[in-house]
Formats: structure tokens, sequence, C-alpha cells
């Protein structure tokens, strides 16, 4: 208690004008050490010449110090500059003292008053010495306070190679936090029992419960370059399970300056463990297939519309036109790019069921790409809202493919789903008849517009998908709701999912669907458990999973390609053409048509009957609609 109210006081009392009076104060016991240093450590002088000697001496001090400013550097952290100033103030204050004291002696201004040469000479070198040890003194005092007040952490590195070592040195530069490195973890036999300043080394093996409780370990930081997934996956399952913090040092490419420091360890999120390599996509041709051109973005303040919108933003664009419905989010969507200075850009309000006011837009702006994001997605909503549903990502989307045709767009690019591929539901159902279109106006001859559809699985951190759930859920204490144990699904970035959106508005003739080859499916309830562990908490102690059971129309696993579909490759490994199936294109979207006209009576098992027609495979799962299935001929 005693140390942290000195701590306190030395923070808000220890200013410049408090060095300023200390050095003062120093400067005149130098002064009568050096009577005494030249006396031989005797009082055989005249003491009575102090009196007034020394007030002499603080105010030439004063007036030195004040000149140099040798009292504004902050003590705690003093350092050779600090100690220079100090020199240089001594230095001033002795030249006048002599200055004075031979002006004195030479036209005896003052006969009493005199100082000899090799006092104000001893006292010189004194309070030089004096003055820059008090400093590293009162340094050392305030860092031996400080870091016995700081809660100690106690961390194992995992890794005892390049990086592991680096990582150590950035863990003992940190001047915010107190680590104490006790021991290196590495799976590599050979440097099990040696030592790294002092540190041991110790194979994965031997750590374990009874390890890290005798050794109080707080954290393993994971400090290996290149990580592969599931290597991370099994060791941060693994050390959570120890009940310790799980790090990881970032990519090299994110040091800062080439160095790594301590700051930018951060704890394992949820996305690093998703048993999937990220994929970052960096082509030169989407920045030329963009530059001067007029982009038009639907859905734009959407999850992935923001994105694509982010990122288009950054290229030299002719015109970038946002549109959404969404009022309040397209604004947040306009303040945030007009923030970092984003131009030619125009924010617009409008539905795409607006055939109207779109086409008012189109002949307004007369975009040379659309990116089709605008769509819903919520699968249980959408299955009590069939009418909604095929107003928004049916007749939405024909009437933007439409108007693209219309005012000789160059590319159109539908963003869809993997819930698209065997439908069980309503929403995944619309975006596959949605996709049918967007195939039947690729066969046409009557235009030139290409189009391209994009087909990828949940996006991470996306409206209304599981983490933000999961992570609202952990707040507010548990528990923690999956719909069935075995579930699983495909997931990749809101980053990575809008590169894949515009690479594919490079590629290809038109008409082809793009798949991106998004790794192993991840059974939610994994995920689920995972980030209560991550949250430093446990399941199930501190917060249960609770199952709820299947949603209507909710798959117990999504796929990417449909019955018939198998892929090709293109130039980029991870991205994959999905061969389409044969379609009559008159029939269909003359089907696609009515049912667009049958959809305006408000009648969702006519509707939902329609679709079923449109899409053979659309089998709807724990639904309503699971009747219309039999009738259907």
């Amino acid at each position: 208690m005693l140390k942290k109210i000195a701590l306190k006081a030395f923070e808000k009392y220890a200013s410049r004008w408090v060095v300023l009076i200390v050095d003062i104060l120093l400067v005149c016991i130098s002064f009568i050490l050096a009577y005494t240093v030249r006396f031989n450590a005797s009082l055989n002088f005249d003491l009575n010449n102090l009196y007034y000697q020394v007030p002499f001496i603080s105010f030439i001090a004063l007036i030195s110090f004040l000149t140099v400013g040798s009292y504004r550097g902050i003590v705690r952290h003093t350092g050779t500059r600090d100690a220079f100033n100090v020199f240089i103030g001594v230095t001033l204050l002795s030249m006048i003292t002599i200055s004075i004291v031979l002006i004195n002696n030479t036209f005896n201004i003052i006969p009493s008053f005199t100082i000899p040469k090799s006092i104000v000479i001893i006292h010189y070198l004194i309070s030089i010495l004096v003055l820059i040890i008090s400093r590293y003194v009162f340094k050392a005092f305030f860092e031996i306070i400080s870091t016995e007040l700081k809660t100690i952490t106690n961390v194992l590195v995992y890794g005892a190679g390049n990086s592991g070592l680096i990582t150590y040195g950035a863990l003992n530069r940190d001047t915010e936090n107190k680590y104490e490195v006790l021991g290196f973890i590495d799976d590599n036999e050979k440097k099990t029992g040696k030592k790294i300043d002092r540190i041991r080394i110790y194979n994965s093996t031997t750590i374990n419960k009874e390890f890290i409780e005798s050794k109080e370990i707080d954290e393993v930081i994971i400090s290996i370059q290149n990580i592969k997934s599931e290597k991370l996956l099994y060791l941060t399952d693994r050390l959570l399970d120890l009940g310790v913090k799980v790090k990881i040092i970032p990519p090299l490419s994110k040091w800062i300056d080439g160095d790594l420091e301590a700051n930018q360890i951060k704890s394992i999120k949820i996305d690093d463990l998703l048993d999937r390599k990220p994929i970052s996509i960096d082509n030169p041709i989407v920045q030329r297939d963009v530059n001067d051109k007029v982009i038009l973005v639907t859905g734009a303040a959407g999850s992935i519309g923001s994105e694509i919108s982010r990122q288009l933003s950054l290229y030299k664009h002719k015109h970038l036109v946002l549109i959404d419905q969404a009022e309040s989010a397209l604004y947040d969507l306009q303040q945030e790019l007009l923030q970092e200075n984003r131009k030619n850009i125009t924010f617009i309000v409008a539905d795409v069921r607006d055939e109207k006011r779109i086409s008012e837009i189109f002949k307004q702006h007369k975009p040379q790409k659309v990116f089709h994001a605008a769509a819903y997605k919520h699968v249980p909503l959408m299955e009590t809202s069939p009418y909604e549903a095929v107003k928004i990502n049916i007749a939405g989307t024909k009437n933007i493919a439409d108007l693209s045709i219309k005012y000789n767009v160059e590319r159109f690019v539908m963003v869809s789903t993997d819930k698209a591929v065997n439908p069980t539901n309503v929403m995944g159902a619309t975006k596959r008849v949605a996709e049918m279109y967007i195939s039947c106006l690729s066969h046409s001859e009557n235009h030139t517009t290409k189009f391209t559809i994009t087909r990828f699985g949940n996006v991470l951190g996306s409206n209304g998908s599981v983490i933000p759930l999961f992570k609202r859920q952990i707040e507010n204490g548990g528990p923690l709701t999956v719909t069935h144990k075995d579930i699983t699904r495909y997931f990749m970035t809101i980053p990575e999912a809008c590169c894949l959106v515009l690479e594919a508005g490079t590629m290809g003739n038109g008409g082809e669907i793009y798949i991106f080859d998004m790794g192993n499916s991840v059974k939610i309830y994994e995920i689920a458990k995972r980030m209560i562990h991550l949250s430093g908490l446990n399941f199930p102690e501190d917060i249960d999973i609770k199952i709820t059971g299947l949603r209507p129309g909710e798959k117990l696993y999504e796929e990417l390609l449909a019955n018939g579909e198998n892929t090709t490759p293109t130039y980029r490994e991870k991205i994959m053409i999905a061969k389409n199936q044969k379609l009559d294109t008159l029939v269909i979207s003359n089907k696609i048509s009515d049912l667009c006209i049958a959809n305006k009576e408000h009648n969702n098992q006519k509707t939902v009957q329609l679709i079923k027609y449109i899409v053979p495979e659309y089998k709807s799962k724990n639904s309503v609609y699971e009747k219309l299935d039999i009738t259907k001929g």
C-alpha cells in the first residue's frame, strides 16, 4: 500500500519545478561539500562566509538551470541527453560564479565576499556528479517500485526458433506490461533440455495440467511463422484445455518496420481456427478492369456489399454508385468513406425492386460494371415470408439484370450462396432461381453484357452470422444456442469473399458460376466451445451450450455444387468454375416471369409451389412446405 502511495506521489508531484528545487538544494549541499573537501574534511574555515555565499550560489544556480532547461526532462526516463543538459547547466553556473568572483576581486566591490577558485572547481565537479547520479538513482527507484506493483504475467513461448527468439526479445522490451518468460516449447526433440538465455526448452509432450499449475503459467504465445491451420487448431484446443490464455504473433509482413512489438501479439480469434488457410487474392487485372469505369453496387450497405464498396473505393474508378434501401447503414458507410477521403462516390437510397427508380439511376449514371449484392439472406425469416424473398431475391435480381442489358452494362456480377445448392429452404431456393435467370440471360445472343455468378458459404462477422450471435450470448452470460450438435458450415472472411467477387468480375466470357475452395466445413458446436474458451471462460461450468433443434428449412450441412455439376479449374488455384446444368432457357425464363407475377397475389403456398416447379431439387426440411414436395407433379 505504501509503495502504491509513493508511486502515485512520484507521478503527481515530481514535476519540473520540484526537480528544479531539488537540483538547487543539491547544488547548495555540493557547495558545502566542496569546502569540506578543500579543508580535508575539517571545519577549519570561516563558517560565516556560507551565510551569504550559499544564497548567492542558489540564485546563480536558479538562473543557470532556467536558462539551460535541465530541469525539464522526465527524471524517471533519464538518458544521456538529460545528463548532458545537467553538465551544461552546472558549467554555466561555475562560469558565472568564477566571473563574479574575479570581477569582485579585481575591483574590490565587496571586500568581505570571496570564494576561493579551488572551491569553485571542486564544487563544479561534485555538482555534476551529484546531479547526474541523483537522476539515475531516482529512475532506478521508480522502476523498482513500478515493477513490483505491476502484475507479472508468466509466459511460455511455443517455438524455439528465430521467431521464438524475436518474440522473447519483444516481451523483454515491453515497458507497459511485465512478462516473465518461464520457458520455450518446441516439438524438436533435439532442442529439449537446452537453454536460451538461461531459459529452458521443453518438449510439447511434457506440458500438462501439473506443469501449468506448478509454474503458474498465465499465457502461451504461439510463435511459429506460417503455421498450418490444422496445427494451430490442435495446439489451441489442447492449450485451452489446460486453462491458459493462448496468443499468437502476427505474420512477418505485419511487423512494424520489420520488428515485432509486444502489443502486436494478440489473442487467437475464432477465424484463426476455422481449419482453413486464409486466401488473399492480389490480381492486377482487377485494377485494370475497374480503373476509369463507372461501377454500381446494389446492397452496398450490407455485409458483403459494404466490403465490395470499400475495396472498389481504393481503385481509380471513374465513378462509384452505391445503392441500398437501408438508410442508416448507407449513411454509416457514407461517413466512413468520406472520412477516409474516398472520392467520386455517390450514395443513393433506393430499392432494387423499384423498376422506375432504378431505371432512372441507370440512365443518369450509365454504369459499366454492376455488382449485385442486394438480397434477403436470413433462412428462418424468409421461410415465413416467401413473398418478400421472391420480391427481392428473384424480382430484384431480374430487375437489375434486365436494366443492365437495356443500358449496355459490360459486366454483371451476382453474389449468390451455397444455400442455393440443392436448397431446403425458401431463401436458398429463391437464390437458386435468381442464378437460373442469370444463366438464361447468359445464353441469350441479344445483348453484349457478360453475366457472372459467385457462390460461397457463410461469412464470418456478417450481419446475422453465428459468430456475432455467440459473442452477444457470451457477453450476456450464455447459454450459447446451437440448432444441432452435428451441424456444419463452410466459412470465409468478408474480405476474402469480396476478393472473390472482384476477381470474378474480371474472369470468363459470361455465364460462369465461380465457387471458392473454402477448405473443410466446420462444426458449429466446436466453434461455440472454442469461443467460450477464447473468452477466458470454461465449458460447461461457466457457459453451457443449448441444443435448440433445426430451424425450418435448415440443413445439417451445406454444399457448393448441385447434382449434375462438377468443376473446372481457373488460373487461380482456389477459384473453380461450376459446370452448369443444362437449362431450357426460354421455358425457365418464362416460368420465372410467371412466378414474379403470381407472387403479387401474396399466396405463399402457391408461390413456393411455383418455385419447386422451377427448382426440382428443392426439398423442404422441417418446414410447412414439405407437403408441397409430395403433391409436386
